[in-house]
């Protein structure tokens, strides 16, 4: 008996994980399509946006244009979000609160809103970073995908999960980082079904952006990896362990990034409350508070605009042989150039993040990071430290003020080797303590994963949260059905569900936890909200298998 139970659950299983792999896959190739023709429009945005002010600062006369065009321009996408609220903010907290249920994600018009209004941000030269929106577009291809499949709400979050993944990973060329985002940020859990969800997106996405860029012509055939940044050199790394001023460097330069996060988190929140309450030109006018700051911030140096793969790349020296490029409009030393663009970054991401501004602020982030650190640097440098070890001190400081505001520290190691190309392991320790000190930097100072804390006050206050009332359901476990025979906690269950009792053959009544085991037969006492009994109660036998009854 227990034999013929065992094949049947595997039987199921397997079926079940082949369609998801196929399922996976079509997601990644379509969340591939999408979000590399953002990032090439992204791209090519932030190039064109750099000339336009650099053209605007030549001819002085057309600086009241240029401003009248940012006010147009806010009071649009400001409109639009409005309409479409999904596509306010950065997109992942969205995501996020998609893929855990708690949000009903209209994929197509979040999709093409998110799409057209980050997109007109970054035309703009405000600080917007792409990968935010392109997890939020590959999420949408999701869920797009599930929808078309007729598959249920289950089996969709899931894709979304691939799609969000894939995203991430095509937007910065690397795959591992966005397939641990999934696990580490997005479920904060590992199953079977996230991995190979995140997996197969991720694998099909990447290749569909390589051989979409190839058919561009905007990749060199020759070249198999091509790392986000490259003005790093971290061939120095051998001997960085016995250079003590370098390694000091290191964690003076994390805690100074972590206390810098920390600022910003804090930061972030207050202005969230504060433009919660401008209401003016029916609450989009104060999207032209972010955006006229962009239009003065840009006027004072082009590091500011764009996401900051430019700024990153002006900070790295190629192992010493170069110096930092960071200027403004007007001469100053590198070390005032850094610090002005450090502070206009972080007043400028502060009000996108703090109004809704669909942009991302991902690599805004790592832009402020490597701020940070290059100033950290040219004080280390001027008590002895070598010049060649500050690409390391600068990376190291992006993983620490990333984990200190994202708390996703296994995320900031990894990103640190893919984006930079450099798979020397030597570097693991610094990066390591850098990440350490950053992540406890924030933890000490009390501040939470920022997107989860997002999440929460997006689902508060823009109206898109699932509202119903509380419902109970009984239902029994069938043979073969995801849930016979896996832990409570490996299963995503819909929003706000909650296992009260389990009933077992032989058994008095066993209390739930996240580490009960769930075998076939059992009958489960299940709490959950909804605002539509019907929905939910296919999506709970989605999982716990086809009932009897309707679950009353």
């Amino acid at each position: 008996m227990n034999l013929t139970l065992d094949k049947k659950r595997k039987a199921a299983m397997l079926k079940n994980q082949l369609t998801l792999i196929l399922l996976a896959a079509i997601t990644g190739v379509f969340s591939g399509a999408v979000v590399t023709i953002y990032n090439v429009l992204t791209a090519y945005g932030e190039e064109y946006s750099a000339e336009w002010y650099k053209g605007v600062l030549a001819n002085p006369g057309f600086i009241p244009l240029l401003f009248l065009a940012l006010a147009a321009g806010a009071i649009v996408v400001g409109t639009a979000v409005k309409f479409v609220p999904l596509a306010r903010g950065s997109g992942i907290p969205q995501i996020e609160g998609a893929i855990r249920g708690g949000i009903v994600l209209r994929w197509f018009r979040t999709l093409v809103t998110g799409f057209a209004a980050s997109l007109a941000a970054v035309f703009l030269g405000l600080s917007a970073g792409s990968e935010g929106p392109s997890m939020l577009v590959g999420g949408c291809a999701g869920c797009g995908v599930g929808k078309a499949g007729r598959q249920g709400a289950r089996r969709t979050r899931y894709l979304i999960t691939g799609g969000a993944s894939a995203g991430l990973a095509v937007a910065f060329n690397a795959p591992l980082t966005g397939f641990l985002f999934a696990f580490e940020e997005a479920h904060k859990k590992f199953t079977p079904e996230i991995f190979i969800s995140a997996f197969f997106s991720v694998v099909s996405g990447v290749l569909t952006r390589n051989g979409l860029r190839l058919l561009l012509g905007l990749a060199d055939p020759s070249i198999t990896v091509s790392p986000a940044f490259q003005a790093f050199d971290l061939g120095v790394i051998g001997s960085f362990g016995e250079t003590w001023s370098a390694m000091g460097a290191v964690a003076i330069g994390a805690l100074v990034a972590g206390l810098l996060g920390v600022g910003f988190y804090y930061a972030v929140l207050a202005a969230r409350r504060l433009f919660g309450r401008m209401t003016f030109l029916r609450s989009t006018g104060k999207f032209l508070i972010p955006f006229l700051l962009a239009g003065a911030f840009g006027l004072v140096s082009i590091y500011e605009m764009g996401g900051g793969h430019r700024l990153i790349e002006a900070v790295g020296t190629n192992g010493g042989t170069a110096d930092f490029s960071v200027t403004l409009n007007f001469a100053a030393p590198v070390a005032v150039a850094l610090a002005v663009v450090l502070v206009m970054k972080f007043i400028a991401s502060v009000c996108n993040m703090g109004c809704g501004v669909p942009c991302g602020v991902f690599v805004p982030m790592l832009a402020m990071g490597a701020c940070a650190g290059a100033l950290v640097s040219l004080a280390a440098q001027g008590c002895g430290m070598s010049a060649e070890y500050s690409d390391i001190v600068v990376m190291v400081c992006m993983a620490a003020f990333f984990a200190s505001v994202v708390k996703a520290p296994l995320t900031g190691i990894v990103m640190v080797f893919e984006l930079t190309g450099s798979y020397n392991f030597n570097l693991l320790l610094p990066v390591m303590l850098g990440v350490a000190i950053g992540y406890v930097t924030g933890r000490l100072l009390r501040t939470e994963a920022i997107y989860d804390v997002l999440l929460e006050s997006f689902l508060e206050t823009d109206g898109v949260a699932r509202k119903g009332i509380v419902e109970r359901y009984t239902l029994r476990i069938a043979e073969g059905s995801p849930a016979d025979g896996r832990e409570i906690h490996d299963l995503l269950l819909p929003w706000s569900t909650v296992i009260t009792d389990i009933a077992r053959e032989g058994s008095d009544g066993i209390v739930p936890s996240g580490v009960t085991v769930l075998h076939a037969g059992d009958v489960l006492s299940v709490r959950t909200e909804t605002d539509d009994r019907g929905e939910t109660f296919g999506e709970l036998t989605s999982v716990f298998g086809k009932q009897d009854t309707d679950g009353s």
